[in-house]
């Protein structure tokens, strides 16, 4: 079993970084940057003149070309939240979770969302089937162009037109058609800070830290004393550096940090 869950990690990582890889040799836009970044996708939803109007998300799929005649590329960015969410109950403000996870750092052509066929729309308390037409069988494709800083979050909101995603079909057949309107937006929800302890405490750790609200935010330097405080909100923090005691060093606090989101902040050199 270990074995096995071994193997699906490892290709799924493979599938992720083949995406960029084969944007990168196919002459795209799309640029190799080192490091991940953490996409979440959010669903959320206008007003609507029904009871109930209910999709099944099946995945989210992203890719890093533009090219829209080429179906090649597409890899789900995981760990999705499978399952039949009624819009409706997404208006106002409220937006629900369906896709988080690391995918590589660099640029995003695309999104596809895929819909399952668990879809229904229910009308003066009567549910009626919610077809999707054949063409969009494959998923919805949403243009991106988003270019994703290593060890930065991104929120991307998929808003659900309702009003004008919804047909009903005139005559016998009477059918409700789902043509999906979606506005996407994308914000960098986090920052990311990097420094360097100069010179490095060869053979002792250091580690680096800030507090975000209650929580804090941890990383160690490496073997040359470069450190990277990756999810970092908007804000002004105090980077505390503190070394193995065994070292002889004491801690150090470096003040008034500004980190915006979206953005890499560069602290100058630390000396012990």
């Amino acid at each position: 079993m270990k074995k096995s869950t071994f193997y699906k990690i490892g290709l799924f990582t493979l599938c992720l970084m083949s995406l960029f890889l084969y944007s990168c040799d196919n002459g795209d836009e799309a640029t190799e940057t080192e490091g991940t970044s953490t996409i979440m996708v959010r669903l959320t939803d206008a007003p609507g003149d029904y009871d109930q109007v209910n999709i099944e998300v099946v995945d989210v799929r992203i890719k890093a070309s533009n090219d829209e005649g080429d179906d090649q590329g597409w890899v789900s960015i995981g760990n999705i939240k499978p399952g039949i969410y009624d819009l409706l109950k997404l208006t106002a403000g409220v937006n629900v979770l369906i896709a988080e996870n690391p995918v590589p750092s660099g640029y995003i052509g695309q999104m596809r969302l895929i819909l399952g066929d668990n879809n229904t729309v229910v009308k003066d308390d009567v549910s009626y089937p919610l077809k999707t037409p054949s063409a969009q069988q494959s998923g919805l494709k949403l243009k991106i162009n988003q270019t994703l800083l290593p060890g930065a979050i991104y929120e991307f909101l998929l808003d659900f037109n309702v009003a004008n995603s919804i047909v009903h079909e005139a005559g016998q057949s009477g059918k409700y058609l789902l043509h999906p309107v979606i506005n996407i937006s994308t914000s960098a929800a986090s920052g990311v800070i990097k420094g360097k302890v100069s010179p490095p405490l060869l053979g002792y750790q250091i580690e680096v830290s800030v507090i975000s609200g209650t929580t804090p935010i941890i990383t160690y330097t490496n073997t040359e004393g470069f450190f990277q405080l990756n999810g970092v909100p908007a804000g002004t923090y105090t980077v505390t550096l503190t070394p193995d005691p065994a070292s002889g060093k004491l801690p150090i606090s470096v003040p008034n940090v500004i980190v915006n989101n979206g953005q890499v902040t560069n602290m100058a050199d630390v000396s012990f």
